[in-house]
């Protein structure tokens, strides 16, 4: 079980993802109506998704920013929709302080921030409403993320990275106890840092938070693969197993139900093999 100070959820958990945007890389445009939202929610829930984490701005590579009406038009509906029927917790995609404020007013429970709460005021905002939040590491930004990234030692520049937002987070006043690390698959790395950070995952694990991993589709799937977007749900589900036997937490999955069974088997040999 993991505490997250007000939120307790089983692990591993699967966060089902729901971008309620007309542009993220693989279901941009698919749930941008609330009805439309609600009813992927409701599959995700009964599929087993332990958290259901709303996204209202692209943060695919090459995506440009929305300003905060806009994302708030976007994910408050829909969040209040969700809550409206289901216990499970929500999170918001954010990294917008306004946003995060307006978002646990309508119910979301956790902040997800690829920013990790370096944007202006977001600190602050997280600081005051004192719910659990997930830390990302990312190179640059969307836009220009995947602009050749470097690293002299791609796993201890992000281990080094995580603890000191963490070590950041905590000064200011946000209890330790609500944080969550993600080292950001696919944000400012190449192929091979990316499986690279899958294989060291546990070297991640700073001051023994819980990690949290997003690797759902991506293109290091289909590279390796040779699979478009929408034909990458196999790799998906085994990057989710190596990265829960690796020491994950949380994954992050489109495909809650596969990735749910997926998990319980591996956790099965994790738990047979203490």
């Amino acid at each position: 079980m993991l505490n997250l100070g007000p939120i307790q959820i089983p692990a591993p958990a699967v966060m089902g993802i729901l971008n309620v945007t007309p542009d993220s890389f693989s279901d941009g445009g698919h749930f941008d109506n609330p009805n439309i939202a609600l009813r992927q929610a409701d599959t995700m829930v009964e599929g087993g998704a332990a958290i259901i984490d709303i996204g209202g701005e692209s943060t695919r590579p090459g995506a440009g920013s929305v300003d905060v009406q806009q994302e708030l038009d976007r994910v408050i509906p829909v969040i209040e929709a969700v809550r409206s029927v289901t216990d499970v917790p929500i999170s918001i995609d954010t990294s917008k302080a306004d946003v995060m404020r307006e978002a646990v007013s309508a119910g979301a429970s956790l902040i997800n921030d690829v920013y990790a709460l370096r944007g202006d005021g977001a600190l602050q905002a997280a600081v005051e409403l004192q719910v659990p939040v997930c830390l990302m590491h990312m190179r640059g930004e969307p836009r220009t993320m995947q602009e050749q990234p470097e690293y002299d030692d791609v796993v201890a520049d992000v281990a080094n990275f995580l603890e000191k937002r963490v070590a950041a987070c905590v000064a200011a006043g946000l209890g330790e106890e609500l944080l969550i690390l993600d080292p950001g698959f696919g944000f400012g790395k190449t192929h091979r840092h990316n499986v690279e950070l899958l294989a060291n995952l546990r070297q991640l694990r700073v001051r023994n938070r819980p990690i949290l991993v997003g690797v759902s589709r991506k293109s290091t799937l289909g590279e390796l693969t040779n699979r478009e977007i929408h034909e990458r749900m196999p790799a998906s589900v085994a990057a989710a197993v190596v990265a829960v036997m690796k020491g994950a937490d949380i994954v992050r999955a489109h495909d809650v139900a596969a990735t749910v069974d997926a998990l319980k088997v591996a956790q099965a040999v994790i738990e047979a093999g203490a």
